[in-house]
């Protein structure tokens, strides 16, 4: 199954999809805080959020799985 991974190093500020959802590429899943910026990340393909493997105010690193798609 897809992932969506982190761009970034930062915090999880903001969860935009839920377990269920269909989504298309290019549609923001989860918005990261890096160094008082926000910055969106994107699905890289169309789906459905199978999982969430993130939660609000957890730290990520680059490369880290955010959510999965089905």
């Amino acid at each position: 199954m897809p992932e969506v991974e982190a761009h970034i190093t930062g915090t999880v500020w903001k969860i935009e999809v839920a377990v269920g959802d269909q989504i298309d590429e290019g549609d923001t899943v989860v918005i990261l805080e890096s160094m008082k910026m926000e910055m969106p990340v994107a699905a890289d393909a169309p789906g459905e959020v199978k999982e969430i493997l993130v939660e609000e105010g957890q730290s990520v690193s680059e490369g880290d799985p955010l959510v999965v798609l089905a």
